[in-house]
C-alpha cells in the first residue's frame, strides 16, 4: 500500500499546501482571518484553504479512502466516525496553529492514512525549514529522503518534554513531584510535527501527550515507532487512530526509555 511512489505523490500535496494556502498568510493575517474555536485553540484562514486543498488532492491520489481532516471535524464531529469504516486519510492542515497565528515557528503539515484504526503510513513538513518526515508501517522512517533512527540525547538525566497546560492541579502536583526529580524537564513546542522529530533526532527523550486526536498525533506514532523509538499508551498497549476518545501517550527516542518512564507512571497512578 505505501509504495515509494505515494510518499512522493504525499509530499508534493503536502508542500503544495504549505506553498499556496499556508506561508502567504504566516506573519500577515487580519485579525479577522483568526478565529477562536476554545480557549486557547485558534483556527486561521490558513487552516481552512490548506484543509480544503489537501482534502481535495489526497481524494484524487486515493479516491477509495475518506478524508477525516481536523477543521471538518470540528464542523461536524460525526465526521470522526470515518476513521472506524475503512481506509482513511488523517490531515492537519496546519499542527501548530497557535504559533503560527502568533507569527512563530514552529508550525507543519501532518497527513496520516489508517484502515480501520491501524496506521499505515505517515506524512510530516516543517512548513518553514521544509523538513520532511515520512513512514510506512514496516518500511521504516525517513527525513528528507534518508533512513532514520531514532537516537536519545545521551545526557545522563534524560529530556522529558511534558506538557501541563491541560493537568488538574493534582495531576501537575504528581508530575512535579514524582517526575521532575528524574528527568530535566522542558517545554513542549506545542506543535506535534516539530515534537516527534525532537524524539528521533537526539532533542529530547520522552514526550507525554494527554490529548491524543489522530491528526495530532497518528502519523508522529508510527514515524517513531518506525524508526526504533516508542510510542504507546502508558499501559503499553498500541495507539490507535480509531481510539480517539482514549487520553495519555508515551513517546520515548528508545524502548528502554520508554520502559523507565512508564514504570513511574505506573506507580504515581
Amino acid at each position: 500500500m505505501i509504495t515509494p511512489a505515494l510518499h512522493a505523490a504525499v509530499e508534493a500535496i503536502m508542500r503544495e499546501a504549505s506553498e499556496r494556502a499556508i506561508l502567504p498568510h504566516y506573519q500577515s493575517l487580519a485579525a479577522s482571518e483568526i478565529d477562536n474555536k476554545a480557549v486557547d485553540d485558534v483556527v486561521t484562514i490558513a487552516d481552512r484553504e490548506a484543509e480544503a486543498l489537501l482534502t481535495q488532492r489526497l481524494s484524487a491520489l486515493l479516491p477509495e479512502a475518506a478524508v477525516v481532516g481536523e477543521e471538518a471535524v470540528f464542523e461536524d464531529a460525526s465526521v470522526m466516525e470515518r476513521l472506524k469504516d475503512g481506509l482513511c486519510w488523517i490531515v492537519d492542515p496546519v499542527d501548530g496553529t497557535n504559533n503560527f497565528a502568533a507569527g512563530k515557528p514552529p508550525f507543519g503539515v501532518i497527513v496520516a492514512l489508517a484502515d480501520r484504526g491501524e496506521i499505515l503510513g505517515g506524512w510530516i513538513l516543517d512548513c518553514l525549514s521544509g523538513r520532511f518526515c515520512h513512514a510506512g508501517l514496516g518500511t521504516g522512517a525517513w527525513i528528507n529522503g534518508e533512513r532514520i533512527t531514532a537516537r536519545t540525547t545521551g545526557e545522563s538525566t534524560p529530556i522529558a518534554a511534558i506538557s501541563t497546560i491541560f493537568l488538574d492541579e493534582g495531576a501537575r502536583e504528581k508530575v512535579l513531584t514524582h517526575i521532575a526529580p528524574h528527568y530535566r524537564l522542558v517545554d513542549i513546542p506545542r506543535c506535534a510535527a516539530e515534537q516527534y522529530p525532537r524524539l528521533l533526532l537526539g532533542t529530547n527523550d520522552i514526550s507525554v501527550f494527554n490529548r491524543t486526536l489522530p491528526w495530532d498525533h497518528a502519523a508522529g506514532v508510527l514515524l517513531l515507532n518506525e524508526a526504533g523509538g516508542k510510542a504507546a499508551r502508558p499501559d503499553g498497549s498500541a495507539y490507535r487512530a480509531d481510539e480517539y476518545e482514549r487520553r495519555d501517550l508515551i513517546g520515548a527516542s528508545s524502548p528502554s526509555l520508554w520502559d523507565d518512564f512508564a514504570k513511574i507512571v505506573a506507580k504515581i497512578g
